[in-house]
């Protein structure tokens, strides 16, 4: 669980619209945009801030978003190739992390690692 997380992307527009793709199938949505940034989670609060960054192109990071099911990991991984990410992992156990864990790796077009992870 975490409070925020802030990304640095370099075109908001395609950020924007990969986000609202893969999370949407978790329960998130936009709650909030304007000039150079935009807010996701759970419906009035955002709590997954991108911001758009004027300059070098940001380092990669890591995020876990929790999925209610092994559907809504299937949904986020298809989603998210269909609307600009990258295969990082394919929807499926990991039993090298937990015999329950079910998860799919995504590279966001920023080159963040983003997962939804049932567990």
């Amino acid at each position: 669980m975490y409070d925020h997380i802030g990304l640095r992307v370099a075109d908001l527009d395609a950020a924007t619209r990969f986000y609202t793709a893969v999370l949407a199938p978790l329960g998130y949505v936009l709650c909030s945009s304007g000039d150079g940034y935009a807010g996701f989670g759970p419906k009035g609060e955002p709590a997954l801030w991108l911001h758009l960054n004027k300059g070098r192109k940001a380092d990669g990071a890591h995020i876990a978003f929790r999925a209610k099911d092994h559907d809504a990991v299937k949904k986020f991984h298809s989603e998210g190739l269909k609307s600009g990410g990258r295969d990082n992992g394919g929807a499926g156990p990991r039993k090298d992390y937990s015999p329950i864990y079910y998860a799919a790796f995504l590279i966001d077009p920023d080159g963040n690692n983003v997962e939804a992870v049932c567990t």
